[in-house]
């Protein structure tokens, strides 16, 4: 199947407004650009298959959430959502029913202002266009971030882990994964405000998905008994 025949799966960004709209309702008035995107996927009953075709060539965004971000620019260009720099969005009204709008009348009320826009200040370039790259740049980051991560080697990510605790003020962080170590991949110890401390083990993995409980099962299992090792070690250490 061809790229542009899989795209056509894709709903338009027009068919996103109202979908926007109940979502943001449906999260009290306001929400992150990921809460929202879950909510219109249910709302608009989006199948996996549709959500897993990539806008480009890298997978790093969607086409549905590209699509989307259009939809919350038209939205805010037809004043009815409010985003803050901490990509946080907003209804600018809570009792808005959004069943009362038409998706018609928002695309063509934003692109007259637009093209009106542009021959008052005589740009070329399309406004709209410019919004939306400038918000996938900022999402990008993120999405590029966790895929360096997941394709980096297992012994870089482990470092980075000891690196993340450093700078999480862990001190004495090691990294001890091996065959046979139980699942445990390092150590450290954390300290509270001077007087206390704790011993901590860590195990890194890279997950798309939430962790499973068995994993977190196994993870407490070798804690256990790492712990349990440490204790007869310093026994016999005192007794000896």
């Amino acid at each position: 199947m061809g790229k542009k025949k899989i795209h056509n799966q894709v709903p338009t960004y027009d068919k996103l407004l109202i979908p926007t709209l109940k979502a943001l309702k449906q999260l009290d008035g306001s929400g992150t650009i990921e809460e929202i995107n879950e909510k219109v996927y249910q709302i608009a009953s989006i199948s996996e298959d549709i959500l897993n075709i990539p806008h480009k060539e890298d997978g790093i965004q969607s086409e549905i959430d590209y699509r989307l971000a259009w939809a919350r620019t038209y939205l805010k260009k037809y004043r009815l959502v409010e985003n803050s720099s901490r990509a946080v969005w907003a209804l600018i009204d809570n009792d808005i029913n959004p069943d009362s709008f038409s998706s018609n009348d928002i695309v063509k009320t934003v692109r007259t202002e637009n093209y009106l826009s542009n021959e008052e200040n005589g740009i070329q370039s399309k406004n709209l266009e410019v919004v939306i790259e400038n918000e996938t740049d900022k999402l990008d980051w993120k999405d590029k971030l966790l895929k360096v991560i997941q394709n980096i080697d297992p012994s870089a990510f482990e470092r980075l882990s000891q690196r993340i605790l450093r700078e999480s003020g862990f001190v004495q962080v090691e990294v001890t994964g091996k065959s046979g170590d139980g699942g445990i991949d390092g150590k450290g110890i954390v300290r509270l405000n001077g007087f206390l401390s704790f011993h901590v083990f860590f195990q890194c993995k890279r997950f798309k998905d939430s962790v499973s409980s068995g994993y977190i099962r196994d993870f407490r299992g070798a804690m256990q008994g790492a712990c349990r090792q440490r204790y007869i070690y310093n026994y016999r250490k005192v007794h000896t």
